[in-house]
C-alpha cells in the first residue's frame, strides 16, 4: 500500500490563523500545535483517500454485494460461526 505522505520530508514553517481562545487554552495545556496539526492533517488525508478509493471502486463493491446477496458469501458453507 502506498504511503500517505513522505515521512522523511523536511519540515516547513507555515503561517496559520486560529481562534485566539482556542490557542490560549491549548497553550495552557502545553498542547504541541505542530504535532496536533500534523496528526489532524494525516487523519484528513487518510479519510479523503478512503473516500476516493470507495468512489473509484463503487461499481465493484456494488457488484460484489449483489453477488453475495444472490449467491451467498464465498466459502460460507465452511463457516463455523
Amino acid at each position: 500500500m502506498a504511503r500517505l505522505y513522505d515521512l522523511n520530508a523536511q519540515k516547513k514553517s507555515a503561517n496559520l490563523s486560529a481562534n485566539s481562545d482556542l490557542l490560549k487554552k491549548s497553550k495552557a495545556l502545553n498542547i504541541n500545535l505542530s504535532a496536533t496539526l500534523e496528526q489532524a492533517l494525516k487523519e484528513k488525508l487518510a479519510s479523503a483517500g478512503a473516500d476516493e478509493w470507495a468512489m473509484e471502486n463503487n461499481n465493484a463493491i456494488k457488484a460484489y454485494n449483489e453477488f453475495v446477496e444472490e449467491h451467498g458469501c464465498f466459502g460460507g458453507e465452511y463457516r463455523e460461526f
